[in-house]
């Protein structure tokens, strides 16, 4: 299985890392997205239906796949947070970070207390992600330490504060969340507005200069546009949805019946 610990390698050696987006609450839906050669995938725990008791297999499908289990969570609490790590996610991708306060607070809660290095005030106990005790001194000392932490940009707010927020000595990455950025300055899905092109120069020239990776939701799979995206620098990729792959292929052919 690749590890959080490949995919910060992989963009510290100034490749992207490639995933997906998973919304279908499906075992199976986790184990084909885990077996179609992505570094990882990300379980939506924001505008997806899933369940607090739906995270645990899902998460083994996906690693069954090979891929890293992320979630996105559906908000950056104590409660969501805790919740995803302890059914196995590998890495965290928090949504609408707009201060370093938030940022702060987010990982605060995904870390557990340490002395040996970065610590925070993530509850100690058995669960799912350490084989319910079985495997609780590597998970502790070793995969809990290696957590992705990603902070999604989603707010025009959020652009005004990255230097604080990309001086976070324990994020891996930013990621572009388009729509809610574009709905944050009244341009909603105007990708191609210039307003919205310097907002996303100004996020890429601040994570450049933090030495910071930088990522985006491709939402619509556009090949040309990954190419471009991988030649700008884009460093940690979300590509397309689960639900968008299912709608772009089963619509019916004309062969089948249209006039």
């Amino acid at each position: 299985m690749i590890t959080a610990r490949d995919i910060r390698e992989k963009m510290r050696r100034g490749e992207a890392t490639i995933g997906t987006w998973m919304q279908i609450p499906s075992t199976d839906v986790a184990e084909i997205l885990g077996r179609s050669g992505y570094d990882w995938v990300a379980v939506d725990l924001e505008h997806a239906a899933f369940t607090r008791s739906q995270l645990p297999d899902a998460f083994r499908a996906i690693e069954l796949g090979g891929a890293a289990p992320f979630a996105r969570v559906a908000e950056a609490t104590l409660t969501d947070i805790k919740a995803s790590l302890d059914s196995g996610a590998r890495g965290l991708i928090f949504p609408m970070i707009e201060t370093r306060e938030q940022l702060d607070a987010a990982i605060g809660w995904a870390l557990y207390p340490r002395t040996d290095g970065p610590s925070g005030v993530r509850g100690v106990g058995y669960c799912r992600a350490n084989l319910f005790g079985r495997e609780f001194t590597p998970y502790v000392n070793e995969t809990a330490r290696d957590t992705l932490f990603v902070a999604q940009i989603e707010h025009i707010r959020a652009v005004d504060n990255l230097d604080a927020i990309l001086s976070h000595p324990r994020l891996d990455a930013i990621m572009v969340g388009p729509y809610d950025l574009s709905g944050s300055m009244g341009l909603t899905a105007q990708f191609d507005h210039p307003d919205f092109l310097a907002a996303l120069d100004r996020i890429a020239a601040a994570a450049r200069a933090h030495d910071v990776p930088m990522g985006l939701h491709i939402v619509q799979p556009d090949t040309a546009d990954l190419a471009r995206r991988i030649g700008e620098g884009y460093r940690f990729i979300a590509w397309c949805i689960d639900a968008v792959f299912l709608y772009r292929n089963c619509a019916c052919p004309p062969a089948g019946g249209a006039a």
